[in-house]
């Protein structure tokens, strides 16, 4: 397990895919970095936008050949999933998170919410 907790600036996208590079390299999964990092920017990205305060990121190594990677923040309103049009500038992170994970979902916490997903690292 990693967990790391970033400050709300706009440093903290840089130093999150940074660090998530870093570790999944260290545990032998670099065919599982550019999908997590890709994913792990867009979710930090989006707790950017829409909180304020720490931004939590959390990567567990799970027994059946996932990864499960999470990213807290202290809003508590679940993200809504929407449909960008095609000229939108944004709109599509959680698109691209239900696409591109196995599975994916939010929960509540004490003191806001996380969006997490699992990547199969299978070999």
């Amino acid at each position: 397990m990693a967990e790391w907790s970033f400050p709300a600036d706009p440093g903290a996208v840089r130093t999150a895919r940074t660090v998530v590079r870093r570790v999944l390299n260290d545990w032998g999964l670099n065919g599982a970095a550019d999908m997590a990092v890709l994913l792990v920017s867009e979710l930090v990205t989006n707790s950017l936008r829409h909180a304020t305060g720490p931004i939590g990121v959390r990567m567990v190594l799970l027994s059946a050949g996932e990864l499960l990677v999470e990213v807290s923040d202290p809003l508590p309103d679940p993200p809504q999933e929407r449909t960008a049009a095609p000229d939108d500038e944004g709109g599509r992170g959680l698109q691209l998170v239900a696409c591109s994970s196995r599975r994916w979902g939010t929960r509540r916490g004490k003191s806001g919410k996380t969006v997490w997903f699992e990547l199969s690292v299978a070999g």
